[in-house]
């Protein structure tokens, strides 16, 4: 639906200072690739008016349904497209998720789709200057010199590094792509924002994702927010919380280092110092224990360790906790308080929790709280995990990851067994694509890659220490902002060592600028999500379909049409695209989409047909904005988007599953149980759920995941058909390509994964209990007895990691302040897209720090002044001072969305002409330090030390 305008008058003054929502929504709709804002717009507090390019107003109006390219909240948007021109946009106001709503970048979303920063032709770098080149020349010398490199050094050398902005079916065929290429040296932004998350809480119920839904948090009675901004980070899911505040009189709890803009809406706010998540949330246990607010029955009947948990809780007294996070006794109780007398109530966390040398007890903690206070599975509960980049969701779900094939499959031979079946490539000819040879072990195809966050370690360290034939010497950088990752010096050394750099974005990206190389660079114009077409997975689990709204501009090609072209000079698009078929040099999404419902039978990624997801999208207006279930229509009672688990074939019909584990409903309903993923019996205790199980379930307790076995054991397999059974034989619910498997289950009732308890304690990480460990650069040397962190390690994703070596070493007194970092509302992830953007680049122009006024003026710093920021390993940025009490005395921010300065040098003039952004700034990460979570390798971006001087 679009707005009809009444009148062509505003209230505002046009000729005063500044921009109104009203002239920002609509000014955002004029730029054309003809004409964007003039950089007189830059003028203080000022906005020109740009003309829009010639239309012929005869042409019909097409409408264009798509989806924002921003964060994961998954906006829908239509856009008007007149004479191949995108002339306008609105925000769907019969959107399910959105509801007419937009943020500042979703309504400037148009200038993506004409932008004149866009990176237009390929090139390449030539003593020190970009030429441009034919993509037959591109393609060919890239090919040529990764050719020679796997000659000399193994597939291994080669990096493929993905892109959360890759619709679902480019992030598969971009697995399949390095799988068949020998690699496992693949990953995407996932790694760096939230594997710390889908690792802790996979380990803790079965699978790693949000498990309700932005809608219905409406039900939730409280809301604890720790690590999470979303009045920023996420302004849309803010909406549904404020309805939820109004609607079910929610109560907010808000724990953060600093005083965001969501705290500002909570009923209790709580200012814990960054890296003492662990203690927060264990004194939240200790009050609920104390004082028997704990769910005993769910306990009982669902959860697995929670004996163990209270031991390590009891150490947690409201004293240790004060002395550790800075917390006292008062707000402690009052937030536990809260969340026990408002349930049901759900947790949210973002990066604020999972960047940390112990993500992934972090995000097991917060799973033990939810489980403690028996708010899973329910209505109004849950683990709301908000994503970041539009599609990070399902580029994870898809495998865009060093440590597993799609669906979560792993890298064991029974793994590759299964996608080699679904592609009908030769199990034998994938194994020879890789290096045959043992390393710590483990070959390289079955053991994990290095992953995104530590490739500069996988160029810099000695090869010796590496578990892989030779170091990296090429990069793909595919749709990635380099700026968003730590250690930026030791990075520009890593890109200065590598033979080959190829960058493949709609956007330079500071990749291009900061490698300070003369040559041996490539620049790939990739299009926007808006010049191509196909699904995109929302935070909540819900596909939803672009439509393609116009044709690819300049020279740029869909990013699928350039894996095939790659893989075809590389000599293995035959098996990349067995079947599916390509048209003029780009492949059938469709098709695509076709060949992933085939084979992702663990995470239910099977039942969402390419036509199934296009009636969704074109009927969205008939789901309910709370419980996303269609109200009549051609999809009455299926859930919008189809959320995974939507278990079976397509023809199956399963609505999909809003909320996870829900055993209110029947399987076939989306209702579930926690998964049987670790077993029936650990430690002689049993694993399974005890008096639980999904309505309508005909096993009426725990039981195991399906096999073949079970289904002959249970007298069922008899009513698969002689097909299935033929695919069925010997095979689980995971890997029976017909579906049969699935099908019998849960005609019967029962999840085709199992019935068992979550686990409190996942024996097979380091710290088998959730323990609070100080972060590698801690001020609270005091601690360190009590709360060391773990012994450098030998081999964690073929590195060599530190951890005990970091922390013995004594910076604090030279580096006294804490430095965190986050989000802002104009900006997106590392800000290429969003700072090229002139409407969003009006709006912040400067990077900054925040800092208290006590540290301010110790330091002799007034608002507004350049600073040095430098980071406990010396790399240093020159910002502008924000002088504020958001922070704590002894606390800085810095928000991460900028680059092209780096240490005081202005990078502009590096950028090929007329692709640099409006706005650039240095990257935060060029000061932040070493650090990885050890199960994951997530970076520590979120607690460092610093010192600040006058610039």
């Amino acid at each position: 639906m679009k707005l009809t305008k009444r009148s062509d008058s505003v209230s505002k003054d046009e000729k005063q200072l500044g921009v109104s929502r009203r002239t920002f929504m609509r000014n955002s709709t004029l730029a054309t690739a003809g004409g964007i804002a003039a950089a007189g717009m830059f003028a203080p507090g000022m906005m020109k008016k740009a003309t829009a390019k010639d239309v012929d107003p005869n042409k019909p109006v097409e409408v264009k349904r798509t989806i924002c390219s921003h964060c994961s909240v998954g906006c829908g948007v239509y856009a008007y497209v007149q004479d191949g021109v995108w002339t306008d946009q609105e925000p769907a106001f019969d959107h399910p998720f959105n509801a007419g709503g937009h943020c500042a970048k979703g309504a400037a979303l148009r200038e993506h789709g004409h932008s004149e920063r866009r990176l237009k032709y390929p090139m390449k770098l030539v003593d020190g200057k970009w030429q441009k080149i034919s993509w037959d020349q591109a393609i060919n010398e890239i090919g040529d010199k990764v050719m020679d490199i796997r000659k000399e050094s193994g597939p291994d050398s080669v990096y493929f590094l993905g892109s959360a902005k890759h619709s679902n079916e480019q992030a598969y065929l971009f697995r399949k792509m390095a799988s068949l290429w020998g690699t496992n040296n693949v990953d995407h932004q996932a790694r760096i924002c939230h594997s710390t998350t889908v690792a802790g809480v996979a380990n803790t119920w079965g699978y790693g994702a949000m498990t309700n839904s932005f809608n219905d948090m409406h039900n939730c009675k409280s809301m604890l927010f720790v690590g999470s901004n979303p009045a920023e980070a996420h302004p849309v899911a803010m909406q549904h919380i404020l309805i939820a505040k109004e609607k079910s009189g929610c109560k907010i709890v808000v724990a953060d280092p600093r005083r965001t803009r969501t705290a500002a809406k909570g009923d209790h706010f709580v200012q814990l110092r960054p890296g003492t998540d662990i203690a927060f949330i264990w004194g939240l246990l200790w009050h609920i224990f104390d004082n028997q607010w704990e769910d005993k029955e769910f306990i009982r009947q669902r959860v697995f360790g929670m004996d163990e948990i209270r031991q390590e809780v009891a150490n947690w007294t409201p004293e240790e906790v004060e002395r550790v996070s800075g917390v006292g006794r008062e707000d402690m109780y009052k937030a536990a308080k809260i969340l026990s007398e408002n349930r049901p109530g759900c947790v949210v966390w973002c990066m604020g929790g999972t960047q940390h040398t112990t993500g992934n007890n972090n995000t097991r903690a917060y799973c033990v709280l939810e489980l403690a206070l028996g708010n899973m599975g329910k209505s109004g509960g849950g683990a709301n995990i908000f994503r970041g980049h539009d599609n990070v969701q399902g580029a994870t779900d898809l495998g865009v990851l060093s440590h597993t094939l799609p669906g979560y499959y792993g890298l064991s031979d029974g793994a590759w067994k299964h996608w080699s079946q679904v592609w009908d490539v030769d199990f034998t000819w994938v194994q020879d694509r890789f290096d045959p040879t043992v390393y710590n072990g483990s070959k390289p195809m079955n053991s994990n890659g290095i992953p995104v966050s530590r490739w500069i370690d996988g160029v810099l360290e000695d090869k010796d220490k590496i578990a892989q034939k030779e170091n990296i010497r090429a990069m793909f950088y595919w749709g990635h902002a380099v700026n968003s990752q730590t250690r930026g010096p030791e990075m520009r050394k890593a890109m200065q060592k590598l033979d080959m750099m190829v960058i493949v974005d709609p956007y330079p990206t500071v990749a291009a600028v900061m490698n300070d190389r003369t040559d041996g660079v490539y620049l790939l114009p990739s299009t926007t999500q808006f010049e191509t077409f196909g699904s995109v997975t929302a935070s909540n689990r819900s596909l939803q379909w672009r439509d393609q709204v116009i044709e690819p501009l300049f020279d740029s090609k869909p990013d699928h049409t350039i894996m095939y072209l790659l893989s075809n000079k590389l000599g293995f698009s035959d098996q990349l695209f067995k079947h599916i078929e390509v048209k003029n040099n780009e492949p059938v999404i469709e098709d695509i989409t076709r060949e992933f419902n085939k084979g992702m039978w663990t995470i239910g990624y099977t039942g969402q047909s390419p036509e199934r997801i296009k009636t969704h999208q074109q009927n969205w207006h008939t789901f309910n904005n709370t419980s996303l279930e269609a109200e009549g229509g051609p999809v009455n009672g299926e859930t919008y988007g189809l959320p995974w688990p939507c278990w079976g074939t397509p023809e199956m019909k399963h609505p999909g599953s809003h909320i996870l584990y829900d055993t209110s409903k029947e399987v076939a309903r989306g209702g579930g149980n926690f998964r049987a993923r670790f077993g029936v019996e650990y430690e002689g205790k049993n694993l399974l759920a005890v008096d639980s199980y999904s309505k309508g379930c005909e096993l009426e307790d725990g039981f195991p995941e399906f096999t073949d076995k079970m289904l002959k054991q249970l007298g069922w397999w008899d009513e698969l058909t002689a097909e299935e059974k033929a695919a069925a034989e010997g095979k689980n619910w995971k890997t029976d390509l017909s579906g049969g498997i699935q099908r019998v289950a849960i005609k019967h009732g029962c999840i085709p994964y199992g019935n068992a308890k979550a686990r409190a304690i996942v024996w097979t990480f380091p710290d088998r209990v959730p323990l609070h460990r100080e972060p590698l650069y801690t001020p609270r040397r005091d601690l360190l007895p009590e709360y060391a962190t773990w012994n450098d390690k030998a081999d964690i994703y073929r590195l060599p990691t530190l951890y005990k070596s970091i922390q013995d070493k004594d910076v604090s007194k030279e580096y006294p302040i804490i430095l965190t970092s986050g989000r802002l509302v104009e900006y997106e992830g590392g800000g290429e897209e969003t700072r090229s953007n002139p409407w969003l680049a009006e709006l912040q122009q400067e990077m900054f720090v925040e800092i208290h006024p006590v540290d301010a003026n110790n330091l002799g710093i007034r608002d507004g002044n350049d600073v040095w920021v430098e980071g406990a390993e010396q790399g240093r940025v020159k910002v502008k001072a924000m002088v504020t009490r958001r922070v704590k005395e002894g606390l800085a921010f810095m928000p991460f969305h900028f680059g092209g300065k780096f240490e005081g040098e202005d990078l502009r003039s590096r950028y090929p002409e007329g692709a640099d952004p409006y706005v650039i700034g240095e990257a935060a990460n060029t000061a932040t330090t070493y650090g990885y979570d050890p199960v994951t390798l997530m970076q520590e971006t979120k607690v460092t030390l610093c010192k600040i001087s006058a610039a």
